[in-house]
C-alpha cells in the first residue's frame, strides 16, 4: 500500500457492509491504516446501535444492505451528529436527495488505497 500505515491512526470508523468477505477485507484495510473498526455490521438497526454506543469519527456505508434495506437512516443519523461518511457501494444509483447525492462515493470494486485515501481526505 502506498499510503502511510498510520493514515487513519487513532480514528474510530464505522463499517456498514452486508457482504461478509468484503466487510472482513475492508476492516483489515482500515486496521492496517491505524483505525479502530466499529463493526462491521450488515444492517441499519445494528449500525444505529453502534453509533449511539461507540462514538465514531467517520463511517463507510454500503447503500444496499440486502432484503430491500437501504443505509439512508444511518446516513441521516450521522448527518444529525455531524459525523462524516462516504458511500462504498456497487449500487450505481444514489438517492436523489442532495445530502446523499453530494457525499463522497467509492464504486465497487475498489481497493485498499482508495478507501484509506478517501477516508483520510474525509477526516482532514
Amino acid at each position: 500500500m502506498s499510503e502511510p500505515a498510520s493514515a487513519l491512526d487513532g480514528t474510530r470508523i464505522l463499517l456498514v457492509e452486508d457482504e461478509y468477505l468484503i466487510a472482513i477485507e475492508m476492516a483489515r484495510w482500515l486496521r492496517t491504516a491505524g483505525a479502530t473498526v466499529v463493526g462491521p455490521v450488515p444492517s441499519v438497526d445494528r449500525a444505529l446501535d453502534l453509533i449511539e454506543d461507540d462514538g465514531i469519527d467517520a463511517a463507510v456505508l454500503d447503500i444496499n444492505l440486502g432484503d430491500g434495506d437501504r443505509v439512508y437512516p444511518v446516513a441521516d443519523r450521522l448527518n444529525a451528529l455531524g459525523v462524516p461518511y462516504l458511500f462504498a457501494t456497487g449500487d450505481v444509483k444514489v438517492s436523489d436527495v442532495a445530502v446523499y447525492r453530494d457525499r463522497p462515493r467509492l464504486e465497487k470494486p475498489f481497493g485498499e488505497v482508495e478507501v484509506v485515501r478517501a477516508l483520510a481526505k474525509l477526516l482532514s
